[in-house]
């Protein structure tokens, strides 16, 4: 394409005049990933605009090539570009290739950059330690000691892997590099090499007590805080707690929380429910209560008449609220117990009573009857 062809690189890049380095290796990456030949394979106009946006991409990542651009246009950047016969140039470190392509090649190939591996090291796998605790510990926290596996270095080999005195030979298969090339569409692609998994060296003769890993297995004691207000569920991340990392950082620990049943509490939300039973006389009369909190107990009058599900909120006496202020409240719910395997005696009382009452003293039966007569009328 002749210079008097060829669209503005900031046209093709579609950022402005005055953007930031940034900016153009963020839309280069943009327009990249949509063109690139391996999604749209055979077709032609995707693999033109690729190109298009690479050699924009190469003159304005570079400060001086763009100054140049900036001055003089396509005619004073011509023959820089590394684009000649249809061809690319090198990715390397050095180019403004060199960081942005391993971020493309992980989105289009399902991988990071494979030329990044070396370099910063492996990181360790994140473990998962799974801890139930009990009603309180989860409303007021709690400190817990846990035992978790790690791998430390191997005495034996001091973390070579190696029998001691031999040492790892350089991989055959990327000849120390920790990285294979191969070719992908019409350029060549590095991923991670399989035979020595990016460490440019394997193992031949292996240490007997960690068998070629350079670590053994151990384990190590933990002190974890639980806040007030977790409730199953719940996920604690600790951070550097994981697997070892070989040439990176560990992992991470993460503490899922799992909460026992209680025998009388129920939580909703930062609310917790209790219901509490009472007789029909108690109901009937009125009566004060010794009622459970997390608290412990505190009275509570019931005032006469008192029907079953009758609802009282206690302030305050719920769970702590997880981001540390507040607390939410107890609910008590009134459960009427009707008597059972009541005696020749209780039974005439009772009919008596029922002679003797009229339907006034049945508020709630009462109203139900007059609204089925309402109904059926």
């Amino acid at each position: 394409m002749a210079n008097g062809d060829k669209r503005d690189y900031y046209e093709v890049l579609g950022v402005h005049r005055n953007a930031s380095e940034t900016e153009i290796k963020k839309a280069f990456r943009k327009v990249a990933i949509q063109f690139h030949p391996d999604k749209n394979p055979g077709d032609k106009v995707a693999e033109e605009k690729f190109k298009e946006a690479s050699e924009a991409y190469e003159i304005l990542a570079d400060a001086q090539k763009r100054a140049q651009y900036d001055q003089f246009g396509h005619a004073g950047v011509s023959g820089t570009g590394g684009f000649s016969g249809g061809g690319f140039g090198g990715f390397g470190a050095g180019t403004p290739f060199g960081d942005i392509f391993g971020d493309i090649f992980g989105d289009i190939f399902g991988g990071g950059g494979a030329g990044r591996s070396r370099t910063q090291g492996r990181r360790g796998d994140d473990l998962l330690y799974n801890m139930e605790i009990s009603f309180e510990e989860a409303a007021f926290g709690v400190e817990k000691k846990i035992e978790v596996p790690f791998a430390k270095r191997c005495a034996t080999c001091n973390g070579s892997g190696s029998k001691p005195g031999t040492d790892p030979k350089v991989c055959p298969a990327c000849r120390g590099a920790g990285q294979v090339r191969y070719q992908q569409g019409f350029f060549s692609v590095s991923k991670t090499c399989g035979q020595c998994n990016g460490e440019g060296k394997v193992v031949d003769d292996p240490c007997p007590d960690c068998r070629g890993k350079g670590s053994t297995k151990d384990t190590k004691t933990l002190s974890v805080k639980i806040p007030a207000g977790v409730e199953t569920g719940s996920r604690l991340k600790v951070t550097g707690e994981g697997g070892q990392g070989k040439g990176g950082p560990n992992g991470d620990l993460y503490v899922a929380i799992s909460v026992k049943e209680h025998a009388i509490f129920q939580r909703e939300d930062n609310n917790v429910i209790c219901e509490i039973p009472i007789s029909f006389i108690q109901a009937s009369l009125g009566c004060e209560l010794e009622v459970p909190t997390l608290d412990g107990k505190v009275a509570m009058k019931i005032p006469d008449g008192t029907q079953s599900g009758k609802i009282y909120r206690l302030k305050g006496k719920g769970i702590p609220s997880l981001q540390g202020y507040g607390r939410g409240d107890q609910l008590v719910v009134i459960r009427i117990e009707t008597p059972t395997n009541l005696n020749k005696k209780q039974k005439e009382l009772l009919e008596e009573f029922a002679k003797i009452s009229g339907e006034d003293v049945h508020p709630m039966k009462k109203g139900f009857l007059d609204k089925v007569m309402d109904f059926i009328s």
